[in-house]
């Protein structure tokens, strides 16, 4: 029974759409750091502005594909999953040599809607995050 059980929560927790959303929540917690100290910033001579990579990671290891199965729950992970726990969001200092705020390479109005289109990308993570859907389905209710 035991057994059963964990099979049924593994399959509905662990999966790899639910491990991405929460790593792009931990993406989104980083990039929302980083945009808010390089608004910060905007007026600090010479300061260089920081970008955090992720969503090419996310691409690069949906393009992974291994055929083969887990034959074993203690057995390693192989293939498109495997690359997936691999992925994890890093803060950089682009190679830009301008200086469109002419103190740095921050542009105030850039960095506005990086932070805008950061807050839209984490309300759906967040959202698809919630187990409110998957509670409403367990107890045949709509959400």
């Amino acid at each position: 029974m035991e057994n059963t059980v964990t099979n049924i929560r593994n399959r509905l927790f662990n999966t790899e759409t639910r491990m991405l959303v929460y790593k792009g929540l931990d993406a989104n917690a980083m990039r929302g750091r980083a945009v808010a100290q390089n608004i910060a910033n905007a007026m600090t001579p010479d300061y260089r502005r920081v970008e955090v990579n992720f969503e090419e990671q996310v691409q690069d290891a949906m393009k992974k594909h291994i055929d083969g199965t887990k034959t074993n729950e203690n057995h390693l992970d192989i293939g498109r999953k495997a690359e997936i726990k691999k992925v994890q969001a890093y803060s950089f200092l682009p190679d830009d040599p301008t200086n469109p705020g002419e103190l740095n390479n921050v542009d105030i109005d850039i960095e506005n809607a990086k932070m805008a289109e950061n807050q839209i990308e984490q309300n759906y993570n967040m959202q698809f995050a919630s187990f409110a859907k998957l509670q409403a389905a367990i107890k045949g209710s709509v959400y």
